[in-house]
Order: C-alpha cells, then sequence, then structure tokens
C-alpha cells in the first residue's frame, strides 16, 4: 500500500475553547494531507483533467492533541472502485505512538471539464496500491 507521512506540530491556532485541537481543524489536516499525498502520485496528465470531492469524513476520536505536540499523519487509499475512492488517515502523537484520532473519507473522482463522477481509471488505481 502507498502510505504518505506528514507531521504537524499543534499550534495556539489549533485550538478550541477547551485548549484541545479543534473537531475542524482534525477535518483540514485530513484534506491537507489528502491532496499532498496525491500530488505527489499524480501525473501531470491527470493534472487538470480529474478533481477529487469528498463525498464522506468518518472521523473517530480516541484522545485530544495538545499545544506543542507532534502528530503523525499517516494516509493510504485502500480501496478505489467506479469513482469513488476510500482514503483512511490515522493521526498518532509522534513521541508516544499513542492514537488520537483516525478518519475514512469517501473521495469521488470528477471529470474536471464536465464536473460529473468518473471512473477512476486503472493507472490511478495503480499509483494508490
Amino acid at each position: 500500500m502507498n502510505t504518505f507521512k506528514k507531521s504537524i506540530t499543534v499550534t495556539d491556532g489549533d485550538l478550541d475553547d477547551l485548549k484541545h485541537v479543534n473537531n475542524i481543524r482534525y477535518l483540514e489536516w485530513v484534506q491537507e494531507i489528502s491532496r499532498a499525498h496525491w500530488e505527489v502520485l499524480s501525473l501531470p496528465q491527470w493534472k487538470g483533467r480529474y478533481l477529487w470531492v469528498v463525498r464522506s469524513h468518518q472521523i473517530t476520536y480516541h484522545q485530544p492533541a495538545l499545544l506543542g505536540q507532534t502528530v503523525q499523519l499517516t494516509t493510504y487509499v485502500p480501496e478505489a472502485r467506479g469513482p469513488i475512492s476510500r482514503r483512511k488517515v490515522d493521526m498518532v502523537l509522534e513521541n508516544s505512538g499513542s492514537k488520537i484520532a483516525e478518519c475514512l473519507t469517501e473521495w469521488v473522482l470528477l471529470d474536471a471539464t464536465s464536473g460529473k463522477p468518473t471512473r477512476i481509471p486503472e493507472k490511478i488505481r495503480k499509483v494508490f496500491g
């Protein structure tokens, strides 16, 4: 499976009123790492030809992340069928390996010209591994 990793250090702007990382910020991280992974995997001829949009997010929180902690995000695509790919993002504390959250997102591949869902080409499915 083709995985991609990114580390993020929690800053004051990431926190909610409880001094935990805000729920919305976790979803922003999911979108950021997903986009970065796609940029690394995609071929030049795919850019401008395809777009990904979110169909759903299922996020589970295990423990809060706090100011100054470094979070290791790992993403991969365990399944891609038809126009839909399912992307997993695992979030752990870098120093302890404790899981803080995980998210399973369904992405839909769109034809950039028509804006309509399109079947994921075999070449794209293969780069996901």
